[in-house]
């Protein structure tokens, strides 16, 4: 089939890339790098998570940044709600969209939140209710579906159990993360098609990790099926925990200069990324991870 004419990046950098770093990044600092990916053209920017500071306490400023951020109209604010603590943190920050997470590793789940992955996605029901009661959108995270740290393979069926019951809590989003960076381009397919079998294709989106230099090939693999909403990290922030060393988020910056060779619209301008992605590395003190965005600035600054 041909592939998408237009994509939905959703930009995690601020949430999902900054929480794994052990420095502060203050507030300020946060409020910034989510305004800049605003004015880039990013619809979907996943900003903050209210979530236990004492577990992760980057994001113990997430109040903070939601009512520091410049708005902009049509922008989707996402932010991760794991209880209704959470939830009710981000109703009264105006969040646009409450994240929930669940596994498709049961190993995954009772090594993380000791529970099985049925008793997960159940905690999730009232934050779910209320999501709906309240007209917030609800986007739905399956972590682990290509493979897990501790259980190896992921069967298929375990992927297609997970979108039913998320599908069936009424997300209107539903994201399967390759936790760890371990996929390749067919096994990529396999997990997607299982997922499309169980949801709306133009509702599901790939995150994917770059720990094996996969991510932009699965990316692609997944246009193939038709697949239009992909996630992204700017200047690839955020490691991956179960593989030392390795790198986790997929670059933005490297994404959209794929998607812009293939001509692939995403409403969203590269050069202005990259330079989100400069900024917030030389807040950090290390060089980005994006080649795309080092490659452009290089070539800007010759």
């Amino acid at each position: 089939m041909d592939l998408p004419k237009k994509v939905k990046i959703v930009e995690v950098g601020p949430r999902d890339g900054l929480q794994n770093e052990k420095e502060n990044v203050p507030a300020e600092v946060k409020i910034e790098l989510v305004n800049r990916l605003s004015a880039a053209g990013f619809v979907n920017v996943e900003a903050a998570a209210f979530v236990s500071p004492k577990w992760v306490p980057q994001m113990a400023t997430s109040r903070e940044v939601m009512d520091g951020i410049a708005r902009k109209p049509g922008v989707i604010y996402s932010a991760l709600t794991p209880n209704m603590q959470g939830f009710e943190a981000a109703l009264a920050a105006k969040a646009d969209e409450v994240v929930i997470f669940g596994s498709a590793s049961e190993a995954f789940s009772q090594r993380n939140i000791n529970c099985s992955i049925a008793e997960s996605i159940a905690r999730f029901e009232p934050v779910a209710k209320a999501a709906k009661d309240n007209g917030v959108r609800l986007r739905g995270s399956i972590s682990t579906a290509f493979g897990c740290p501790y259980q190896g393979d992921v069967p298929l069926d375990a992927v297609a159990d997970v979108v039913a019951r998320m599908r069936d809590l009424g997300c209107d989003e539903i994201d399967i993360a390759d936790t760890i960076g371990v996929a390749t381009p067919r096994h990529t397919q396999a997990v997607m098609e299982t997922a499309i079998r169980a949801f709306r294709i133009d509702a599901l989106s790939g995150h994917f990790h770059d720990t094996y230099g996969q991510a932009l090939a699965n990316i692609y693999a997944s246009l193939e099926l038709g697949i239009s909403i992909f996630h992204s990290s700017v200047a690839g922030l955020g490691g991956c925990p179960y593989a030392k060393g390795a790198t986790g988020n997929i670059a933005t910056e490297d994404v959209l200069y794929m998607m812009n060779g293939l001509g692939i619209e995403t409403g969203v301008d590269l050069d202005a990324v990259a330079e989100a992605g400069h900024y917030i590395s030389q807040f950090l003190g290390r060089k980005s991870s994006s080649r795309a965005g080092n490659a452009l600035l290089a070539k800007r600054n010759g």
